[in-house]
């Protein structure tokens, strides 16, 4: 089957290294399509929460397919988020197809778009750094037990449940009138001439417009790959939000000289080789 042509794709929050983690969708969603650049707009890798007990190999073949990627010359371009915040000191590194920024700004068909992961409009973050890293200890810990909850309810037959999803839901009720992220992020977008703002973080995917009175942006948010499972693509002047139905991914498509996801995978497009092949394109 042929892979889908997308001009951009936009990824955020997807926690590898994590139990929420969903890498083996993410790895079947990148092997069905063929980006013309894509755009990891934060908490990719969850450093915070980062152990050797628990790096699954799908995991790992996420990194090797976004690598591939980096080979094969399609732009990446790694924008830092605040469970990856220890990359922001490397900021502005570019090898070869590879971009580590804090912030994008590129011109699509005539308008400015504007990315970042979006942590600086969040209030906890910049004044409250330790409760936010103990709420995320405790956000993985609770998806653990959600799992373990829907296991029960799916043995008898139960409509599964989202516990963070409520938590999350009344805590942003609860904070509404301190941080308003969309509206803060529409309307700096808006007084600095973009067309476009295009953010991570809340775990929340979305597309609409936001006006005020100096005039109008789009507002979009990648979503996440622990609940929703979403990303962003632009394609044909365009943006839509993706959302993964496993519906469609139920046959295992294989890349050319690739091994499947229940197959041995040490010895195919091992990471050191790509970071090698990385570093000759530079040289």
């Amino acid at each position: 089957m042929s892979k889908r042509a997308v001009d951009i794709v936009v990824i955020s929050d997807v926690h590898l290294g994590t139990y929420g983690c969903h890498a083996k969708e993410l790895l079947k969603y990148l092997k069905s399509i063929k980006p013309n650049q894509i755009i990891l707009n934060g908490d990719i890798i969850d450093i915070w929460q980062f152990s050797k007990r628990y790096w699954p190999e799908t995991h790992m073949k996420v990194l090797r397919k976004l690598m591939k990627f980096v080979v094969e010359g399609v732009p990446v371009y790694y924008l830092t988020g605040n469970h990856d915040e220890l990359l922001r000191k490397f900021a502005d590194l570019h090898m070869g197809a590879f971009h580590l920024q804090n912030k994008l700004v590129l011109e699509l068909d005539g308008k400015k778009a504007w990315f970042f992961h979006g942590d600086i409009f969040d209030v906890t973050m910049q004044h409250s750094k330790w409760l936010a890293k103990l709420g995320a200890v405790g956000y993985d810990s609770l998806i653990l037990i959600n799992s373990l909850a829907n296991w029960f309810l799916g043995l008898f037959g139960k409509e599964k449940m989202s516990f963070s999803k409520k938590i999350k839901a009344a805590f942003k009720d609860a904070v509404k009138f301190i941080n308003s992220f969309e509206n803060t992020a529409a309307d700096l977008a808006i007084e600095n001439g973009y067309q476009y703002v295009i953010c991570g973080h809340i775990h929340q995917p979305e597309m609409r417009i936001i006006s005020n009175d100096g005039g109008e942006v789009l507002y979009l948010n990648s979503g996440d790959w622990v609940e929703n499972l979403t990303a962003l693509e632009y394609q044909d002047k365009a943006w839509k939000i993706f959302k993964y139905d496993p519906k469609d991914f139920e046959k295992e498509e294989l890349e050319e000289g690739e091994l499947s996801d229940s197959e041995d995978l040490h010895s195919k497009l091992d990471i050191n080789v790509l970071l090698q092949k990385i570093k000759l394109e530079i040289v």
